[in-house]
């Protein structure tokens, strides 16, 4: 039996909602009506897959290769160009759009596009987020003469660009020949989709205007095989797992990013309420798991976790991994007190016991729901957390005109949140700050950390805006990361969206000072609110200003909120060069002493 594949129109990292499955992919996701033979070009084609997918919108930056394709695509009813100022941001605002919508799109011009795109597109890749990353290619007589072409290195060979791509991308489709078109453009989409990881496809300038008879047809809906668990594997791993939790005195359950991958949020949770184990989440999977559960610890983060997180989860004598990513980020220099012999690590297709077995072609949500009847309840970890917990003071304010300090801000931030917000994270400190804010139930959060590109939250926060319209999107970015990506700020008041972002200006990249300082890290001073004030130039809808006091920041949340909630609010805010979070400070620390340890010897 086969499942047709559909994304679901909502917030992927809402527990249990999954990027694909349920009703027929047509049916939600009407296109325009069947071609007649002269509409039936390769153009049409690729834009009724998109919106047949749940694409609505395109981001992209128009170039020579690519303004034919962009015509073909954007005359489909149900696709929206959303211009971008450069490729870096259209590659990640398809990013942020794939995280709220469950795949995105964007469409840039050969080489000088496709190179620009590609770091976003990997960090896409980290985070295994199915984004179409389409290119306008040479003509078609020009393969495989010695010609050279303009937006080229300068050699009559055009591969450069695909080589780059074959390692940041699960499958490359250059469509140069109409005759196999039809079949790449579906087989790179398909396997976007099931991969759950970025895909290109170059299509020759040449090609999209042009009839075949292989486009003739409404565009058949997908139809992909489901994957399917070995049943005598998942047997054994879950009476293995079984076997090694009910022994354990105290256990405990960890969330980790890859439940986004493998749609088992909702699976984990089950299985929390079941067993009665504390939970926990891996600071990449805060937003995955409801944190309003009962028995919601908060994040783990070793050294830097939720107060009284670490404690619980590393004094435990089993832990659970679901869908972990150990890298120096997470694992803060790798100074994480957990042992293999403790741990059960589930990946989305393995698991493995202890120091072993291991069990290959399980599904995770296969396992952890057949896991549920298999354990007996254990609350006794949540009981001890509960002994050691100790709630937090009073609320934090600044005096009368006193500097504004970071943690005020993010006290009055959280204050902000609701189930129709979203959170939008940075890279640095915003990563620390943003991970101790409580998510109220529906309340979405995204952030970057395999990657952690500096800029990637500019160009997410307009795709994630843009996809999920029934949110705000409240952003927090640092002044060293904001001055990367700044641009597409106008694209969205271009495109009326109302975020709020809050521009943390402590005047360079605090997240490097703690972990090395330099003179290198120290940035020019801009004046931000003026700079997105020429963005508006009187154009659309937007509000800036900047704070620098306690006072000032609760008048500015208080209009953005009210008078300015149909605006794009930008709200910049002052703070000292050295007020950091003290998370940072311990990571920061623990980051540069696994940076600078000395080479082993030969």
């Amino acid at each position: 039996m086969e499942n047709p594949v559909k994304p679901v129109d909502g917030h992927v990292n809402s527990a249990g909602n999954g990027m694909l499955g349920g009703a027929p992919a047509a049916a939600c996701h009407p296109v325009s009506p069947a071609a007649q033979a002269g509409e039936s070009t390769l153009g049409r084609h690729l834009a009724r897959r998109l919106v047949q997918i749940g694409v609505r919108d395109l981001f992209s930056v128009p170039g020579d290769f690519n303004l034919t394709l962009l015509d073909h695509l954007i005359a489909e009813p149900g696709l929206k160009n959303i211009g971008c100022c450069n490729e870096l941001n259209a590659g990640y605002a398809a990013d942020g759009y794939a995280r709220a919508k469950g795949v995105g799109a964007c469409v840039v011009t050969f080489t000088v596009g496709g190179l620009s795109i590609l770091n976003a597109i990997a960090g896409a890749y980290s985070e295994n987020l199915p984004v179409i990353c389409i290119v306008g290619g040479p003509n078609t007589n020009d393969y495989g003469t010695n010609r050279i072409l303009h937006h080229t290195i300068g050699l009559p060979d055009f591969s450069q660009e695909l080589q780059c791509f074959q390692n940041v991308t699960c499958y490359q489709a250059v469509v140069n020949n109409l005759d196999d078109a039809h079949e790449l453009i579906d087989t790179a989409i398909s396997t976007a989709l099931k991969e759950s990881k970025p895909v290109y496809i170059s299509v020759s300038c040449n090609l999209p205007a042009i009839p075949h008879p292989t486009f003739i047809r409404e565009p058949v809906p997908f139809n992909i095989s489901p994957r399917l668990s070995n049943q005598m594997s998942l047997e054994c791993a879950v009476e293995a797992t079984a076997e090694f939790l009910n022994k354990a005195v105290k256990p405990v359950m960890v969330a980790g990013p890859k439940l986004r991958v493998a749609k088992a949020g909702e699976t984990f949770t089950e299985l929390a309420d079941s067993c009665g184990y504390a939970v926990a989440v891996m600071p990449s999977a805060k937003g995955l798991v409801p944190e309003n559960h009962p028995r919601f610890i908060g994040t783990y983060w070793g050294a830097v976790s939720t107060a009284f997180c670490a404690e619980i989860v590393e004094s435990a004598d089993a832990y659970l991994f679901a869908g972990p990513i150990f890298n120096d980020y997470s694992s803060v220099g790798y100074s994480l007190l957990l042992k293999k012999e403790k741990a059960i690590l589930v990946q989305p297709d393995r698991v493995v016991v202890a120091n072993g077995p291991a069990f290959g072609c399980i599904l995770m949500k296969d396992f952890l729901k057949a896991l549920a009847k298999r354990l007996k309840k254990n609350t006794t970890a949540h009981e001890n957390y509960s002994r050691i917990f100790i709630p937090e003071g009073q609320p934090l304010h600044c005096r009368h005109e006193e500097p504004l300090r970071v943690n005020v801000l993010f006290n009055h931030i959280q204050k902000m949140l609701s189930g129709s917000t979203a959170v939008i994270a940075e890279t640095g400190d915003s990563w620390f700050n943003c991970q101790k804010l409580k998510l109220p139930d529906g309340c979405g959060y995204e952030f970057q950390m395999q990657y952690g590109s500096i800029g990637w939250s500019v160009g997410a926060t307009l795709g994630y805006a843009q996809a999920a319209n029934d949110k705000r999107i409240i952003a927090c970015i640092g002044d060293g990361s904001f001055q990367v990506t700044a641009q597409d700020v106008s694209t969205m008041i271009r495109h009326g969206q109302n975020s709020i972002i809050f521009l943390i200006n402590n005047g360079g990249y605090t997240i490097e000072v703690e972990i090395h300082d330099g003179p290198y890290n120290v940035i020019k001073n801009w004046n931000y609110t003026a700079l997105v004030d020429a963005f508006h130039n009187g154009e659309g809808k937007c509000w800036t200003t900047k704070v620098l006091y306690e006072e000032e920041l609760k008048q500015a949340i208080e209009t953005a909120t009210s008078e300015k909630s149909d605006c794009l609010c930008f709200i910049e805010v002052l703070v000292h060069k050295d007020d950091t979070s003290k998370e940072l400070l311990e990571w920061g620390s623990r980051v540069s002493n696994a940076n600078s340890r000395p080479p082993n010897p030969q």
